[in-house]
């Protein structure tokens, strides 16, 4: 007898976004019920109570720190400290309005600019902030500071364990250094392909690099995985993953081999150094040190090292007569080299700190600074008004010190529900500013009601709202993140008058104080928001970019004059200008990665600049300048031959007006019009480029001003190449 068969029923999966919010809910409601119940009813200590509640929402449902659990526990354990400061000066600021607000100003700088440090400190500092909020606020008694701190201390221990063992969960997707480490790969495969006959990539290898390179891209990569710190070893990974996306472009657009035997065993040698440096470096970022040639073991550094010798060998040749075939090939072939060793260098400074082997100075000025010192460029490299960083605090600060002055003078019932508001909708434009504050008043008069009936049918029956708030908890933390700022703000409406209703009698008039504060919170926010730089990183972007292609003109101009008039060259550090254009690219970079977290101001609209070529051409200016300007010895350079110098001189002055023109469409308060411009036609095409009788000189700068004249292309739409593309 068979019997009837069994049929397996398919397993019902969770969306993952539902998956990942429901699994940080269940951490929070258990972290956040479980020092609540424990204070309120086994010790009676409402303030306790209130403060183990509100570290767990703070630091976990209302912050946003990426990463897996046991990473997030990581920055949960360092802000403890934190918190203790946060709530003690809170607590003794708090018996006067202006002590609070003047406070509340300089703290709500100081805790905005945190995200200077990377996501993982700017995810914190909305909960830090609720942290200085709360004893901001009625009772004013800082004789219960200890109750304060061990309720606030309890529950961020309990937050911490939860995050590290309940509901692991695997990193999402591929770390940084993997992602590297891959594009190396792919650069040790283009070079291979390139040194065997017919000498060109093939054409899956070269889509295969552009994915690559796109994928190194700030805005692919999870937030968790960016290598965003001020430290040696952060910095060194951003500057691999930029370093290889060149060396997979300039191999992408390698000139073809003239066919002189002669060069050609150079450029082989060279080609072969880059694949074993490229496949080393893969190797070291994946901590297989020693393993990087196929053929055995050898010390890491050593394909560098040959890399290097080969280098050399091929800067002594060719010959200064040789073909201008040649002599492009020739410059070509050394920024490659280049490339290949700056991504080298960089991967072991990423991977080994201060402890690498030295690096040179100019591109790796960071490699021997100590944290302290590193941090503190960071900080005072932005603290200007053209930093979105400074610019974001500032906005957040004056918006939080106001509300804090209104709510001590009108003395609001539950005013820490303003300053909530204020802190949770403003946004960085005044669109979506707007927008989230009509859906959250929206979801806050719905949420109103609700409690409002629930508490006048239930009264003071505390009972009911201790068995429903755990699971209440569990719903707003799951479907708040989900469905967006209406729902979360409904949800959390009647969550926290499930809260105070249990630590005091509540009526239905707790729901319309809970509205109120919304809307006042919400009003101040969206004032400031107006005042204070109302289109957020939108107009900072462009002109930011408009400012640094500004200097790199200038780089350009005053690179080629110095080429073509020769002279005196020493090794020092940087070619002159660098510093500038240096702090001009980190503010243009600030201000993409603003720009690239803030929704588009219209539904489907298309930004049609790339602004990550933007970012590239002011890299490509910085490193062309130093290796045409700075030797690895003392020299001296004679000048360029009459003919020579004037062509490189002119498409010098030419790229650098294509800079200009570019940068005059992109910056907001210029008048330029938006026509398009032949810039390669503009630098190249009337002059003679093949000049007779010119020296490697003069082509490695004509090779830097065409990659340069590449970038220009691309920021306004035009060649994508490996290692490019849109954004």
């Amino acid at each position: 007898m068979g019997g009837v068969p069994r049929v397996r029923r398919p397993k019902v999966r969770l969306p993952p976004v539902y998956a990942a919010a429901v699994r940080r809910s269940v951490r929070v409601t258990l972290a956040a019920t479980v020092g609540f119940y424990v204070f309120l009813y086994g010790f009676g200590s409402t303030v306790a109570a209130t403060y183990a509640l509100f570290a767990a929402i703070a630091l976990a449902g209302l912050s946003h720190i990426p990463g897996t659990g046991r990473q997030r526990a990581v920055v949960l354990s360092r802000a403890v400290p934190v918190c203790w400061v946060l709530i003690t000066i809170g607590t003794y600021l708090s018996v006067r309005t202006w002590t609070a607000a003047l406070g509340m100003l300089v703290i709500g700088f100081a805790l905005a600019f945190m995200a200077v440090g990377g996501p993982r400190p700017a995810g914190a500092a909305p909960g830090l902030h609720l942290m200085y909020i709360l004893p901001s606020f009625p009772p004013y008694d800082p004789g219960s500071l200890g109750e304060r701190l061990m309720g606030a201390t309890a529950g961020l221990l309990l937050l911490i364990v939860a995050e590290t063992f309940l509901l692991p969960e695997r990193a999402v997707g591929v770390s940084y250094r993997e992602l590297a480490a891959r594009a190396s790969d792919g650069a040790a495969r283009c070079a291979d392909e390139l040194a065997t006959a017919p000498c060109t990539p093939s054409g899956a290898t070269l889509r295969a690099a552009r994915e690559l390179g796109a994928g190194l891209r700030a805005s692919q990569v999870p937030e968790a995985e960016r290598p965003a710190g001020a430290g040696v070893r952060d910095r060194a990974l951003t500057h691999t993953g930029l370093a290889v996306r060149t060396l997979l472009a300039r191999l992408a657009l390698l000139p073809p081999p003239p066919g002189d035997p002669s060069s050609g065993r150079a450029d082989l040698t060279v080609l072969h150094g880059v694949a074993d440096a490229s496949r080393e470096t893969a190797a070291l970022l994946r901590g297989r040190e020693g393993t990087a040639s196929p053929g055995g073991r050898e010390a890491t550094g050593d394909a560098r090292a040959r890399l290097r010798e080969a280098r050399r060998a091929l800067a002594e040749g060719p010959e200064e007569g040789a073909p201008p075939a040649a002599l492009r090939r020739h410059a070509a072939m050394l920024e490659v080299a280049d490339a290949a060793l700056a991504t080298s260098t960089a991967a072991e400074l990423a991977v080994r700190g201060r402890a690498a082997a030295a690096a040179a100075p100019g591109r790796f000025w960071y490699a021997r600074m100590r944290a302290p010192e590193l941090w503190w460029r960071r900080l005072t490299g932005h603290a200007g008004q053209r930093s979105v960083f400074f610019q974001n605090a500032v906005r957040i600060s004056l918006a939080l010190a106001a509300a804090r002055t209104i709510a001590g003078l009108d003395t609001l019932p539950h005013g820490f529900w303003m300053l909530l508001a204020t802190l949770t909708l403003t946004r960085t434009t005044v669109r979506q500013t707007r927008g989230t504050v009509r859906v959250a008043l929206t979801g806050t008069l719905v949420g109103a009601l609700v409690a409002t009936a629930l508490l006048a049918a239930v009264g003071t029956d505390t009972v009911v709202y201790a068995a429903a708030l755990p699971p209440l908890m569990l719903v707003t933390f799951t479907l708040g993140p989900v469905k967006g700022v209406g729902w979360a703000q409904a949800l959390f409406t009647v969550l926290v008058a499930l809260v105070f209703a249990q630590l005091a009698p509540a009526t239905w008039q707790l729901a319309e104080f809970r509205l109120l504060d919304v809307l006042a919170g919400s009003a101040v926010g969206a004032a400031f928001g107006l005042l204070a730089w109302p289109r957020g990183a939108q107009d900072e972007l462009r002109r930011s970019v408009a400012w640094m292609l500004r200097i790199a003109a200038e780089t350009v101009v005053a690179t080629t004059a110095q080429v073509s008039t020769g002279g005196s060259r020493a090794p020092v550090p940087t070619a002159p200008g660098h510093r500038s254009l240096q702090h001009a690219l980190i503010m243009a970079e600030t201000a993409y990665a603003q720009y690239r977290s803030e929704p588009k101001e219209r539904a489907g609209s298309d930004d049609p600049h790339d602004w990550q070529a933007a970012l590239i051409s002011g890299h490509h200016t910085l490193w062309g300048a130093d290796r045409l300007l700075v030797p690895p010895e003392p020299v001296v350079v004679p000048p360029l031959p009459g003919e020579s110098a004037v062509a490189v001189t002119l498409i010098g002055d030419r790229v650098a007006a294509g800079m200009l023109l570019v940068s005059a469409r992109l910056d907001p308060r210029g008048d330029t019009p938006g026509t398009p411009m032949a810039l390669r036609a503009r630098a190249f095409d009337d002059l003679a480029v093949e000049s007779p009788g010119a020296p490697r000189s003069y082509y490695a700068t004509v090779e830097w001003l065409d990659s340069l004249t590449t970038d220009l292309e691309r920021i306004t739409g035009g060649s994508d190449v490996p290692g490019g593309g849109r954004e």
